[in-house]
């Protein structure tokens, strides 16, 4: 009986530690990881795995971003910044909107009538009269919501992308245009 109960002790330490080694990365790993995404230039494909991007995301973002999950609406989604500035992917720092085309869609999702490049992103082939055609960051592939061809003039386009998938940069003063140089930090 002693036996038994040391082995399933031994068991139950080896589970209990080898899970706490897989849910608690180090920092260091965060930090090579990191570094070896802002080594590659914004003009260039991430290929990062999902291990390494459950290091470099939130549970929320992993869930939305890698496993195409829709977060929650919430007020904040149609809030309108009158800034000058862009959204950038929240995973890779691709620049994918200009705050200048965001609108209030009444959904509770960030809405924008046009990407700020069509290259920016990525429309999968597939439509559904439900969730419209999926919207991915064409650089590293993170899913970021879905477009709608509800939208206003000049596209009637409406791209419902998810908050956590989403940076908000604002410009710097005195500059002429808000996209960020392959040189700047990443979120």
């Amino acid at each position: 009986m002693e036996r038994t109960v040391q082995f399933l002790l031994g068991v139950s330490v080896c589970i209990a530690f080898f899970a706490c080694s897989r849910a608690h990365p180090s920092n260091v790993d965060a930090a090579q990881i990191r570094a070896k995404l802002d080594a590659i230039p914004l003009d260039q494909k991430v290929d990062l795995t999902n291990k390494e991007w459950l290091v470099l995301l939130s549970p929320q973002q992993f869930y939305v971003m890698r496993r195409a999950g829709t977060e929650l609406p919430s007020l904040s989604g149609n809030a309108l910044d009158h800034r000058n500035g862009i959204y950038v992917c929240s995973a890779c720092g691709n620049p994918l909107y200009s705050a200048e085309t965001k609108f209030n869609s009444g959904t509770g999702w960030p809405s924008f009538w046009q990407p700020i490049r069509k290259e920016a992103i990525h429309e999968s082939s597939t439509f559904s009269a439900i969730f419209g055609v999926e919207i991915s960051c064409a650089r590293c592939g993170s899913h970021l919501g879905h477009v709608f061809n509800d939208g206003p003039p000049p596209t009637g386009l409406r791209y419902c992308m998810n908050a956590v998938a989403l940076t908000y940069r604002e410009a710097s003063a005195g500059s002429a245009a808000a996209l960020p140089r392959a040189d700047q930090n990443r979120p």
